[in-house]
């Protein structure tokens, strides 16, 4: 292992439990192992030994009997007539995506459209030509600290995502192509990735993911032609009971837990109740299943609200939790209440983060990770979660708030249960407050407000939350105005990641260009001291009005206290933000607002004027001594993108106490 890698892993261990850590020491120990079982593992598991798991004569009967099973989503022909009736245009887009897919080309991450070529190079990062060599995976630095390549690349291609159009492309036709096209695609993956001896496994959660994946082409492309050689059959039906087994023994299990284990425990289900009693699966399926169900309470609060502190997080993670309980309806088996309950407390969330155009706020982390993405809409677009529930659940009020595209609803339930869902424009829920995650939202008509005061994720790690405490985004009258930044990249830059997760990059007051929660190692992407332990101080929600007050203590140390008051007025329609500071000594502060990207500034004596989406704003300042600024900026919507635009600085070098309220109020309409 190189030496960073050994240095970062003993940063992590320090403060651990004993318990913790000898249970870590052995799991460790057994994962070491494999660098020498790994390959007699997979070469002992040849067509003899898959047959003696399943106790059957041949590979032709295992593989009807696993295509009997049934699964979780559509995998049957569906009439491309019907498809487009529930969701207009649906079969043009899976035809285009599928004639990608045909032609080995992704657009994912960023990256824009790119051919992978034939073989595949599934070690290289396709954006900047870097890769990694082939190796034990444990062993791969797929960091990489002091160079630009990103290992979510080819993560990404290798979670085979990009294959599931060319499935529902096959459903819709029957065309042969998209099977054969599958096919090779998934033999070219095996015969370059062995048994944990590539990137591809040097993270678990990436072997869960493909598991969901592989599950799901299987019983699309069972009957197939083009998968009937017996040889594929084998090789098809070994590497995925494979990634069964490197998913328990590589199990990503700490003191404290999150989307990593989660997915890695989702695979285990699934890799379970594919196999159904052959080998291990039935364990597999017992330990996954008891471990989410442990899992779910402690990840997700009472309200819904996902620890990781992070809207995309939380689709993820839900998706993740789902998909299992999905799984096992379908088998007929049980699933608790209380875990149905608290996936329909996460659905209600969503709809109350979600603004009424379906996008989302940009807050914590975003890579864009989906469990299985059946559906078109943009990848900010959450209102699909809201259909899930709503019809897995059987739950009247989330099928009210929905109002989104019906296509990822279509692929998971089929045709003649979706086309009895409603299909009416969105009912948004009322403003509410999350305690328990700290988020709170206000909204009437068009205008959404949504405010974090909550920890800072993984309960006080950081993991994929940010530095945003007492930060918010606002559409006022269905406007963008105020985002946050976003995430951008990971690994591929460390300056680029500290940067976007950091305090300027967020609306919320800072003091010296000291952060709120200070890093903990800038080369420690996804920690940080848990410093500032923001608090609700004050909510109340009525016709009139939305209030909103909070602190935080993130700056205790220089003994200077910030609280923020946001206001929204229903009558006026204007949203008063004030923050008030205390504390000794003199000290440089900063306050910036972050505009979405295409919102334009006219700057003028005492006001200044945005527009945005038709409609312009007035943005009023009053305090002493405040300067304002207008700086360049960039806004990240998804992973590996960046937008230009602007922000707000107000700044202040001077004593305490100091307060600064600023008001944003709508004009009217304009044409420009």
């Amino acid at each position: 292992m190189p030496l960073a890698a050994t240095v970062a892993r003993a940063r992590r261990l320090i403060g651990k439990k004993p318990g913790y850590l000898l249970e870590r020491a052995v799991r460790e120990m057994k994962c070491e192992l494999d660098r020498w079982l790994a390959p007699r593992r997979q070469h002992a598991f040849e067509r003899e030994r898959l047959l003696a798991l399943a106790e059957v004569p041949s590979i032709d009967r295992l593989w009807r009997q696993l295509q009997d099973r049934s699964f979780p989503a559509l995998t049957m022909p569906i009439d491309q007539a019907v498809v487009d009736r529930i969701e207009p245009g649906e079969s043009r887009r899976i035809r285009e995506a599928a004639e990608m897919a045909c032609s080995r080309t992704v657009n994912l991450l960023g990256t824009g459209p790119i051919t992978l070529g034939v073989p595949i190079d599934w070690s290289r990062d396709y954006r900047t030509n870097l890769g990694w060599s082939t190796g034990f995976a444990r062993s791969i630095d797929f960091v990489n600290r002091d160079r630009p390549s990103d290992v979510k690349i080819p993560w990404e291609i290798s979670r085979l995502q990009w294959l599931i159009p060319a499935g529902q492309a096959y459903l819709l036709s029957g065309d042969e192509r998209y099977a054969a096209t599958a096919r090779d695609v998934i033999d070219e993956w095996i015969e370059a990735n062995p048994l944990a001896y590539t990137v591809n496994w040097a993270s678990t959660m990436e072997a869960a993911l493909r598991i969901l994946t592989w599950t799901w082409l299987f019983h699309v492309f069972a009957r197939s032609p083009s998968w009937s050689r017996e040889t594929f059959r084998c090789r098809f039906l070994s590497t995925l009971y494979l990634h069964g087994d490197f998913t328990l023994r590589h199990i990503e299990k700490s003191d404290v837990n999150g989307n990593h284990y989660t997915a890695d425990l989702a695979g285990l289900v699934f890799a379970g109740l594919f196999f159904g009693n052959v080998g291990d699966a039935a364990r597999w399926t017992r330990l996954g299943w008891s471990n989410l169900i442990s899992e779910l309470p402690r990840q997700v609060f009472a309200d819904g609200v996902d620890y990781e502190a992070s809207c995309a997080y939380h689709r993820f993670v839900f998706e993740l939790f789902m998909w299992p309980a999905l799984y096992r309806r379908c088998l007929g088996l049980d699933v608790p209440d209380e875990y149905n309950q608290r996936l329909l407390a996460m659905a209600k969330f969503t709809a109350a983060y979600m603004r009424s155009d379906g996008t989302s706020p940009l807050w914590g982390d975003a890579d864009d990770a989906r469990a299985l993405p059946f559906g078109g809409q943009p990848v900010g677009d959450h209102r699909y979660v809201l259909g899930i529930a709503a019809i897995a659940l059987d739950d009247a009020q989330l099928a009210s708030w929905f109002g989104g595209p019906r296509s990822e609803l279509t692929w998971i339930f089929g045709p003649e249960r979706v086309a009895k869902f409603p299909h009416t424009p969105m009912v948004a829920p009322p403003s509410g407050a999350y305690k328990n995650g700290g988020c709170y939202v206000m909204r009437d008509g068009a205008t959404h407000v949504f405010i974090d005061c909550g920890p800072i994720g993984l309960a006080g790690r950081g993991g994929h939350g940010h530095n945003d405490a007492l930060s918010f985004e606002a559409w006022l009258e269905g406007a963008p105005l105020l985002v946050d930044c976003g995430s951008y990249v990971y690994t591929a830059s460390f300056e680029q990641r500290n940067r976007y997760r950091s305090t300027t990059s967020h609306n919320t007051p800072m003091v010296d260009r000291e952060e709120i929660n200070r890093f903990v190692d800038p080369d420690n992407l996804w920690s940080l001291h848990d410093d500032a332990r923001p608090a609700c101080l004050k909510w109340h929600c009525d016709e009139n009005e939305d209030v909103f007050v909070g602190h935080h203590r993130g700056y205790e140390r220089f003994g200077i206290d910030v609280e923020r008051t946001i206001r929204f007025d229903k009558r006026t329609r204007s949203l008063e933000i004030t923050d008030r500071l205390n504390g000794p000594g003199t000290r440089r502060i900063s306050i910036p607002f972050h505009l979405a990207p295409g919102v334009s500034i006219d700057r003028g004596a005492d006001v200044v004027r945005l527009y945005s989406a038709g409609h312009e704003f007035e943005v009023i300042s009053k305090g002493d001594g405040w300067s304002l600024a207008i700086e360049q900026c960039s806004i990240s919507p998804s992973y590996g993108i960046a937008l230009p635009s602007q922000r707000l600085v107000w700044g202040k070098t001077g004593p305490f106490p100091t307060q600064l309220t600023i008001t944003i109020r709508s004009v009217g309409s304009f044409d420009r």
